[in-house]
């Protein structure tokens, strides 16, 4: 009887270590790709607005920060291995990629996803991000945290501490692989901006884009493949990172760039990795087959000034040293905008400006605003300022105008 119970055992423990690896940030197989192709075929015919399963999603413009879709957020939730986006970039920024790091038994130990690297073992810290971020190896996670913070809870405060710098107001971290923890979650929309930030790091770019790369570990060469089913195989994907915890359900990061429009797409809380792969690709392909990118910046200098044109005389000043003044619009970084397609005649601008002014007046007092609508939602608002100081008249100013006044009266009776 015992013998049949540890048979059991065994065969349990074998089964559910297969389960747990297939449930792992796991590699890709040629079904899934067939199953990619044909979501992408499905989602390029789409035109209305894509039913999303997942429990939180976001899509957002990297160039303005603007949000193109949102399901839940600004919802804090757990984040699983897309917490390793944080991890790299501490690492990047704060070691020597080309240093040794020595795998200690705790690392070698973390479960879940793994690069598979034992005890002992040496790789230097740049084959260790290529295994954290294409592998998702949470015993790379931990190699790194304890070479780089001297240990994982000095480490997860690195990770905080950008966090804080990066304005991140709902993420918190614990860990470096993201393995499930009370304290340790992000929104979908902070999650965007730590990955928009990372990915202007050219070190941090090129690891995620790699499909495939050659690693040392002890002199000995690997070859390691990432977990991304995206990458390389949908239209513009460069990154960013996949995910898997039960608490978190699947995840799945993706940066993609078509033409002049680039996006982040965040998707959490996904049941399987077939409807986290389904909702990526609806939300890309509606984003690209629906929007586009114009030069707002050009229709609101053109209506400034048009408005400038008519009005900058109109502007009185009462008892100031001269009766006009010089007007500009605050400076902004507005240059683009993405708009669904064909919807310019939303787009809808507004000045409002106070034409009476008393002096004394500083240069860049605001006289009024031109507030930009699209689809009736403020994007953008700024003040109309003065660009010049006008003072007041003093009591030789008065006698001034009174002596010149005579002048001319003399002139016109003689």
């Amino acid at each position: 009887m015992f013998k049949k119970i540890m048979l059991f055992c065994l065969i349990f423990m074998i089964s559910f270590g297969s389960f747990s690896c297939i449930l792992a940030d796991d590699e890709i197989d040629s079904v899934e790709i067939k199953d990619i192709d044909k979501t992408i075929e499905t989602a390029t015919q789409a035109s209305q607005m894509p039913q999303i399963d997942s429990t939180y999603a976001l899509v957002l413009d990297r160039e303005n920060k603007q949000i193109l879709y949102g399901k839940n957020e600004n919802k804090k939730t757990k984040m699983a291995s897309t917490t390793k986006i944080m991890t790299s970039l501490i690492v990047i920024e704060n070691t020597n990629l080309n240093n040794t790091v020595e795998v200690s038994k705790k690392a070698a130990g973390t479960g879940g996803s793994r690069l598979k690297i034992s005890a002992g073992d040496k790789i230097t810290v740049r084959d260790l991000l290529y295994g954290l971020m294409l592998c998702s190896g949470n015993d790379a996670a931990v190699a790194l945290a304890e070479y780089v913070g001297g240990s994982v809870a000095e480490f997860a405060n690195l990770m905080n501490e950008k966090a804080q710098e990066l304005g991140l107001v709902n993420t918190h971290f614990e860990t470096p692989h993201g393995l499930d923890s009370a304290e340790h979650y992000t929104t979908p929309y902070e999650l965007a901006i730590l990955a928009d930030y990372a990915l202007n790091n050219k070190v941090f770019a090129n690891i995620v884009k790699t499909k495939t790369c050659n690693i040392t570990i002890n002199g000995n060469v690997r070859t390691i493949s990432n977990t991304n089913e995206l990458l390389g195989n949908l239209n513009g994907v460069y990154g960013v990172k996949t995910g898997f915890t039960n608490g978190a359900g699947r995840c799945l990061v993706t940066a993609t760039k078509r033409g002049d429009i680039d996006v982040i797409c965040v998707v959490l809380g996904a049941n399987t990795k077939k409807i986290r792969t389904a909702d990526s690709v609806k939300l890309i392909e509606y984003t690209f087959n629906n929007y586009e990118k114009i030069n707002i910046d050009e229709k609101i200098k053109s209506e400034f000034n048009n408005w400038k044109n008519i009005n900058e005389n109109k502007i009185t000043i009462e008892k100031g040293k001269q009766d006009k003044v010089k007007i500009k619009l605050e400076e902004y970084n507005l240059k683009n905008y993405i708009i669904e397609k064909n919807t310019q005649d939303k787009i809808a601008i507004q000045i409002n400006a106070n034409l009476n002014l008393i002096a004394p007046v500083e240069q860049g007092t605001s006289i009024g605003e031109l507030t930009v609508f699209y689809n009736n939602h403020i994007i953008l608002k700024k003040g109309i300022l003065t660009d010049e100081k006008i003072e007041k008249k003093d009591i030789g100013t008065y006698i001034l105008e009174i002596l010149q006044n005579y002048g001319n009266y003399l002139e016109e009776v003689l």
